[in-house]
């Protein structure tokens, strides 16, 4: 654990996995257009690091929006951490097996949520193995019954209102972490009902691009190539549902900026919303 990192490597959670304090979950999640319902979960079930609980972002959720995997709120957040065994005091580790694809998102989460000792680790389930970590696919024994104290801040999520204004007066930086072709408008999104485009105003950086071949994060040279020019002042993140844009809030906090919000409901919202400007690369 790096001082000032968000990020945590596979050699120091194996020193440290039977802290008393820490809590280790996996947020294995994949794209329903890349995988059946419910992969997250199995993969879990498959083999996860040893009692490490499973994290779901479906259903740890506001499922009575029409939207996907949006952010619950802080009474349903902290109801279902602390059935995890989560709660004020703990250190916790975030990790899946898609290269940051929901652990990001799950950091962002418990940051939202006002809990600051939450950290990602570096490379994912592939950078365990990596290290000789074991795996385990016995349901984990839950302790700890701590109370999860949430302590909203509203600052780091963005609804489409304030997405718009942004876009608007040009005051915030928007970037999309969505593929170029998808921004560009060239690309189908993978979501049938969506045109693809971006919001007016916005910059795209590729969320492929901040995550290296080996799964991990990219060097923090590499990071403040694609992103330094948004280092030092707060920016919004967005994608297709809320999910990769906190790969882009992740690496920003790793150079040291962690005033990233993530528009929560992302393309999935803007793109069907009958107010919503859509850009295109021809526009």
């Amino acid at each position: 654990m790096a001082d000032g990192s968000p990020l945590v490597s596979a050699a120091w959670l194996k020193d440290n996995l039977k802290a008393p304090d820490l809590r280790v979950v996996d947020a294995s999640w994949f794209p329903s257009w890349t995988a059946s319902a419910g992969a997250g979960r199995q993969s879990y079930d498959r083999g996860h690091i040893p009692g490490a609980v499973y994290f779901d972002i479906d259903e740890i959720s506001d499922t009575e929006s029409s939207l996907p995997h949006m952010m619950p709120d802080s009474v349903k957040f902290s109801s279902r951490v602390r059935k995890l065994g989560i709660g004020d005091g703990n250190r916790v580790v975030v990790y899946d097996a898609n290269d940051f694809f929901a652990s990001a998102r799950v950091w962002w989460m418990f940051r939202v949520m006002g809990h600051k000792d939450v950290y990602v680790l570096n490379g994912g389930l592939r950078a365990w193995e990596a290290e000789g970590g074991e795996l385990e696919d016995l349901p984990p024994v839950i302790t700890g019954g701590r109370h999860f104290t949430p302590r909203v801040h509203s600052e780091l999520i963005k609804s489409r209102e304030q997405v718009a204004a942004a876009s608007a007066s040009g005051d915030t930086p928007i970037l999309d972490a969505r593929p170029a072709g998808r921004f560009s408008g060239t690309e189908k999104e993978p979501r049938p009902d969506l045109p693809s485009g971006h919001i007016p105003g916005s910059g795209n950086v590729p969320s492929g691009k901040l995550v290296g071949a080996d799964g991990k994060l990219v060097s923090k040279d590499q990071i403040e190539a694609l992103l330094g020019d948004h280092a030092d002042r707060p920016a919004i993140a967005s994608c297709g549902s809320g999910v990769s844009a906190a790969v882009i809030a992740l690496a920003l906090a790793e150079i040291g900026n962690w005033d990233v919000a993530v528009y929560d409901g992302s393309w999935s919202e803007w793109a069907l919303h009958p107010e919503s400007e859509i850009a295109t690369a021809s526009a």
